[in-house]
């Protein structure tokens, strides 16, 4: 297969008086200025909540159509989810081994071909089958665009580009819902995959003309799944990286139980109408992806990354907290406006938080994107699926199980952050070497 664009990344130790750093940074710096790339980018990382959330609103037309019981219908997220955080457990190394452009355009081929099956499947087992492999394929495309990043970029960039990555990937959970309540308005169910086929279709075509080759062969890892387990092992042995990873999946785990919860908290327990719940859900990714933006146009580069990720999650335990007693009613009976501006300070903090982590986590592993985005991404949708459930754990009456669970995963978060990262010793050796 050939491989379009420029076929190495520049060396991050190259001096700048060497001729491999005068003959390469031309093309790195085309390649981080390039708008495509970043639209690209962008568009991989949106893909896992456009593959879930465009969903949503059909699933009672599913239960129908295909005469099942909605826990069954429910399972369809599930397996797309379940394969999104296995399938980058497999494609992230297969991706330091054979480069990031085969991997990622053989994983978004499958994407289409499942997401076009499941467009036409006639029963439930069917499109639950399909969904796994919709979400194992649809992995490619964010753990690739993690490891590709960290093939371009290095430290306070690389923080930066990822804050720069979520005005498209957090406006993904927005329109969502959105476009797919309006392809309901003109198809049944089947047509929201047919547009999510189209959206993966572009994006293959995208990723074919716009994005070359970021990992030269020379720092491409050979062997098998051996050597993948071993350099995953070596990854998950650094205290630091660890640190990071459980740092970053722990908040996630917050995200996850606001996106579970969020509708029955609003609506049922404090009596919003749908429109006031979709607007309250805007505002807060708004407030998500405008926090991003000032971390990566204002904080980074100016104040340390770990003195900004600190300031971040203790803004998300200060604001789980202020739910918790709201929750729990040691406030007395409050109403929507004080919930709905916890919420919104809680999300917002996610703009510092996720980018950082990221980086941070990225930064140490420059020999292995890859395995190291493969974990990042796993960790963040296995402790989210964990946590989700538990928001409804003690019926449809209270908020406390919401607030609980955001507690808990927020101080997890803290604790790893603290106790593994240790940011007051400053950094250390990267991870594995």
């Amino acid at each position: 297969m050939s491989e379009r664009g420029p076929a190495t990344a520049p060396s991050h130790d190259s001096s700048p008086e060497s001729p491999s750093a005068s003959t390469t940074a031309p093309l790195k710096a085309a390649r981080r200025t390039s708008l495509l790339v970043t639209f690209i980018l962008g568009g991989l990382t949106a893909l896992p909540p456009l593959s879930m959330d465009m969903y949503l609103p059909a699933l009672p037309q599913v239960t129908d159509a295909l005469k099942s019981p909605a826990a069954t219908i429910q399972l369809t997220l599930t397996a797309c989810l379940a394969g999104m955080a296995l399938g980058q457990l497999v494609i992230g190394p297969m991706s330091d081994r054979w480069g990031r452009r085969r991997p990622l355009l053989a994983g978004m081929a499958v994407y289409v071909l499942a997401t076009a099956i499941c467009a036409l499947a006639p029963t439930a087992e069917l499109l639950i089958s399909f969904r796994l492999l919709q979400g194992l394929a649809g992995a490619a495309g964010v753990v690739i665009a993690r490891a590709v990043v960290r093939d371009l970029y290095d430290g306070e960039e690389m923080a930066r580009f990822f804050s720069t990555l979520m005005l498209i990937s957090g406006a993904a959970p927005i329109v969502a819902p959105l476009i797919g309540g309006q392809v309901l308005r003109f198809a049944d169910w089947r047509g929201v995959f047919v547009v999510l086929t189209g959206v993966g279709t572009v994006l293959t075509l995208m990723v074919w003309r716009g994005l070359g080759e970021t990992l030269p062969p020379e720092r491409r890892h050979t062997g098998g799944v051996g050597s993948a387990l071993r350099t995953m092992r070596g990854l998950l042995g650094d205290r630091v990286f660890t640190g990071y990873t459980l740092t970053g999946g722990f908040a996630f785990a917050v995200l996850f139980s606001y996106i579970s919860a969020s509708p029955f908290v609003v609506q049922e327990i404090y009596g919003a109408s749908p429109q006031t719940f979709s607007l309250l859900f805007g505002l807060n990714s708004v407030g998500l992806i405008l926090v991003g933006q000032i971390n990566g146009k204002l904080l980074v580069g100016r104040v340390r990354l770990d003195k900004v990720l600190a300031v971040g999650l203790a803004v998300v335990l200060a604001s789980a907290v202020s739910l918790l007693l709201m929750t729990t009613g040691v406030f007395g009976e409050v109403g929507l406006i004080p919930v709905a501006t916890a919420l919104f300070v809680l999300m917002s903090a996610m703009g510092i938080v996720l980018p950082n982590t990221n980086a941070q986590a990225l930064m140490r592993t420059p020999h292995a994107a890859g395995s190291a985005s493969a974990l990042l991404g796993t960790s963040s949708f296995l402790i989210g699926a964990i946590a989700s459930p538990l928001v409804g754990i003690a019926g449809e009456d209270t908020a406390v199980p919401m607030a609980v669970v955001q507690l808990v995963c927020a101080v997890l978060s803290t604790s790893c952050f603290l106790a593994l990262c240790r940011p007051w010793q400053g950094a250390s050796r990267p991870a594995g070497l």
